[in-house]
């Protein structure tokens, strides 16, 4: 292994740890939720780099973990605890969440469908969308396929509409 990848992948995984729990306690109590939410996920995800290279630095030692009863336990209880949290989400009858059926269903639906929920029209919320770049021929258009013709998320396209609030 590369000496600087050996040297840091200890400290980006303190530091990466410490985002990651920072963000997660807010998240878990709904404290800038908006703020944390991106920061949590994507970070994570980067955590797993660091966490590799520090297994891969540490292999022998790790493995003699396996030979002793605290990583079988460990390892159990975690399965365990995971399972008892994405059983009942993915046996659920009650489907999507709330939240994410409505954010749905705002994708699906037109601007001409959305604009009165922002105190717009169709025409006033189409002028402010133009305005702000996005290529709208009709306000009958979704808004998932006005991302996509602009080349924006429809989460972005939903924030610009958010924003034009009357």
């Amino acid at each position: 292994m590369p000496q600087i990848l050996s040297r840091y992948a200890t400290p980006l995984i303190t530091g990466l740890f410490l985002v990651s729990l920072v963000s997660g306690v807010a998240l878990f109590f709904h404290i800038g939720s908006a703020a944390f939410h991106g920061m949590h996920e994507w970070l994570s995800m980067v955590l797993i780099l660091p966490f590799v290279l520090h297994l891969w630095k540490n292999w022998r030692s790790f493995l003699n973990y396996f030979k002793r009863v605290p990583m079988a336990a460990a390892l159990a209880v975690s399965v365990v605890a995971g399972i008892g949290f994405a059983y009942p989400a993915m046996t659920s009858e009650r489907g999507p969440s709330p939240r994410r059926a409505v954010f749905q269903a705002f994708e699906n639906g037109s601007i001409a469908h959305v604009a009165p929920l922002f105190g717009h029209d169709a025409e006033s919320l189409s002028a402010v969308l133009k305005e702000k770049g996005y290529k709208l021929d009709s306000a009958d258009i979704s808004v998932r396929k006005l991302a996509r013709a602009s080349g924006k998320s429809p989460m972005a396209v939903i924030a610009e509409i958010a924003s034009a609030r009357k």
